[in-house]
């Protein structure tokens, strides 16, 4: 398996993994239609992010994006792997690698907006819950998490 920087031409493949993962936390179907734009990969988006992606046996099974925010702030902006491979460390790799990869950028923190299906999985990586973000649906949100840079460090030195 390996990660590499995502090219135009995974944008289907790209949409098609995020729609499959997100649909995998038994969100209705008509839920899963009134997100379909926020769960689209473009390919200006993968021209303008970050984004990077795991290939196992030429099928992408993971992917990550991030962009810098602001002068301080790195945004994770997605993180979805395959159905098949939850449980299976893929998305913990996946983390590794991105924060391997942003040691070399300029930084504060990082933040992310969690599904609440994965603040159990960004808290064990280190990352803090620091507001609450209102979704579309009632009753529901994400949690705004963080992370500063010395604790990426001490998780990338640990692992």
């Amino acid at each position: 398996m390996e990660i590499e920087k995502a090219i135009i031409e995974d944008a289907k493949e790209l949409t098609e993994l995020t729609i499959i993962s997100k649909s995998y936390w038994d969100y209705s179907k008509q839920q899963i239609e009134d997100w379909k734009n926020d769960l689209t990969i473009t390919e200006d988006y993968i021209l303008e992010k970050e984004v990077y992606k795991l290939v196992k046996e030429n099928k992408i099974i993971g992917y990550y994006s991030f962009f810098k925010s602001n002068y301080s702030d790195l945004k994770l902006d997605n993180l979805f792997v395959a159905p098949i491979s939850i449980g299976k460390g893929i998305g913990k790799n996946l983390m590794i690698d991105f924060f391997k990869r942003i040691l070399m950028i300029d930084f504060e923190r990082v933040i992310l907006h969690a599904d609440p299906n994965a603040e159990k999985f960004y808290s064990q990586l280190g990352f803090n819950v620091i507001g609450k973000l209102e979704t579309s649906i009632e009753n529901r949100y994400l949690s705004i998490m963080e992370m500063n840079k010395a604790s990426v460090q001490h998780y990338v030195k640990m692992h």
